[in-house]
């Protein structure tokens, strides 16, 4: 299966964006392009929030916080709410103290008081972190869209999957080693360079070091908790990673103050 055909497939399996023909795509392998669409995820998003700075004639706080909130919201559309909706039943799951149990939880439909209290808290961390990072906004949210999914890729091949004959197991067909870290390679290159270019270096490395920690220590505590992942594991990993990834983003480029 070549580039496009792949990259296809990964942008209708991870997006909302109607590309057609999804019952002719083969979705084997298409974790290992999930970077490059949370690459194009944030890259909307980003465009989406500069387009909303320039539309809005206002400069008050009211107007900033619904900028934010729809931004973010709007990722959750573009995705279809796929990794938030695998966060709140990983939520649902980490609830039960029978560890056994745990996989039945997270397969039930009905979602439960910790899914939507992780739900709420992913979204506010997400609205109030991007609310309080002054520039470079584009380049962050494609940041940690990129590194919420290299997360996602390395929890895939790293760690074994719980689940026989899970809607997620196909993800680990045809994933090898040194693709997980060719995109890690890539996605570093790609972030120090932007930093060179703009003549911010200290700015490339925080994000950069901050997002490969996130999705590297997501996934592993998500693995000992469960002994493995699921589905919804890497869609958790996905969100958490950004969610914190954005949230030690603002506190980086917050404003130094004094008490």
């Amino acid at each position: 299966m070549n580039f496009l055909q792949t990259l296809r497939a990964s942008i209708v399996f991870y997006t909302c964006i109607p590309l057609g023909g999804d019952r002719e795509l083969d979705f084997r392998g298409i974790a290992v392009y999930a970077p490059l669409v949370g690459v194009m995820i944030g890259g909307i998003l980003g465009g989406g929030d500069y387009l909303l700075a320039i539309l809005s004639s206002s400069k008050n706080n009211e107007i900033a916080l619904l900028r934010a909130c729809l931004v973010i919201l709007a990722g959750v559309w573009l995705t279809g709410g796929l990794h938030l909706d695998g966060a709140i039943d990983t939520a649902d799951g980490l609830a039960v103290t029978d560890p056994e149990r745990r996989l039945q939880v997270m397969a039930d439909s009905t979602t439960g008081a910790y899914g939507v209290i992780a739900a709420i808290a992913i979204l506010l961390i997400k609205i109030s972190a991007l609310l309080s990072i002054p520039d470079a906004r584009i380049w962050v949210l494609m940041s940690v869209s990129a590194w919420g999914r290299w997360g996602q890729l390395y929890a895939i091949e790293a760690y074994p999957y719980l689940k026989a004959n899970g809607k997620g197991k196909f993800h680990q067909a045809d994933i090898q080693t040194w693709q997980v870290w060719l995109v890690w390679f890539l996605l570093i290159s790609v972030s120090l360079g932007l930093g060179f270019v703009f003549d911010r270096m200290q700015f490339a490395i925080a994000i950069t070091a901050l997002g490969f920690s996130f999705a590297w220590a997501t996934g592993a505590w998500f693995n000992r908790q469960f002994g493995g992942h699921t589905g919804d594991t890497y869609g958790a990993t996905v969100e958490w990673t950004e969610a914190l990834t954005l949230a030690m983003i603002a506190l980086f480029t917050a404003p130094r103050f004094t008490l």
